[in-house]
């Protein structure tokens, strides 16, 4: 994914259209379209009780590029009327209103809350929820109107990807509700828990409201965010926009997109259909 742009690069950078999706926010509502990403992806938590102490998992192969590649999910793995995008298209989607430098004063334990958070903002513009991965790596975009789905499958081998589940864990708490300015503008953000289907070795969801300007405009970005940890290798979900979250289609494409990754690991072919649709 490229990184985060410079201060000169973001005050040019095009900002999100009403209606558009990804563009808004970094934590709170919906996002935009207009070249940014808007996923009203709330990432939720572990299905039950969370799992900070990481579990031992099953062995399993290593992810290959091809592999990965085969782990995504397509059109028939979302309930609603997603459509897949270009991959090129996909992997330029960022959201200028997840674009912001984390007001520290708001704070109790300023350093460490505020680092968190602003960890939170960056990874969802960069599109690295769980961190740069060590390994494979592949991801699919799809639409819906103003809403946009990213998908993405990777490896974690060398790092460790329950280290970042436990940091989403605990982002409700620390990133409650805090502010984000860019350029002068300010963005009030908030992080609430999410849920998600019982699947894989360890998950997370929360949701991120962002409730900023666009275009001189009130906007609202809404992001459902969730990771599921198979084994050393994880998926990762962000959807929503300035319409709103999208935490069905959220929990549908973890649910059936791990079952995808758990084939690929197996050696098996991951159908070409799902075998249930909620």
């Amino acid at each position: 994914m490229t990184g985060r742009p410079s201060p000169l690069v973001r005050a040019l950078s095009t900002t999100v259209a009403a209606g558009a999706l990804l563009a808004t926010a970094a934590c709170s509502d919906d996002g935009g379209t207009d070249g940014s990403r808007v996923p009203g992806v709330a990432a939720s938590q572990v299905a039950g009780k969370k799992q900070p102490a990481r579990q031992t998992p099953s062995p399993t192969a290593t992810l290959s590029t091809d592999g990965a590649r085969a782990a995504l999910i397509t059109e028939a793995d979302i309930e609603d009327d997603w459509n897949q995008v270009k991959d090129t298209e996909a992997e330029n989607w960022h959201d200028s209103l997840l674009i912001g430098t984390v007001d520290v004063s708001g704070f109790l334990t300023a350093k460490a809350q505020a680092a968190d958070c602003q960890r939170l903002l960056d990874s969802l513009f960069d599109d690295d929820l769980l961190g740069r991965p060590s390994g494979s790596s592949e991801l699919r975009g799809f639409e819906q109107g103003d809403s946009r789905l990213l998908y993405q499958v990777a490896s974690y081998d060398r790092t460790d990807p329950q280290d970042s589940l436990n940091w989403m864990a605990a982002l409700p708490e620390k990133c409650d509700q805090f502010t984000a300015t860019d350029d002068g503008e300010q963005r009030t953000v908030q992080v609430v828990d999410a849920s998600l289907p019982a699947v894989g070795d360890a998950r997370e969801a929360v949701r991120v409201t962002v409730r900023g300007t666009t275009g001189g405009t009130a906007a609202t970005l809404t992001l459902d965010v969730a990771a599921v940890r198979v084994g050393d290798d994880a998926v990762t979900v962000t959807a929503g926009g300035l319409d709103g979250g999208e935490d069905d289609s959220v929990g549908q494409a973890a649910k059936l997109g791990t079952q995808r990754l758990k084939d690929v690991l197996a050696g098996r072919t991951p159908a070409p259909n799902p075998s249930e649709i909620e």
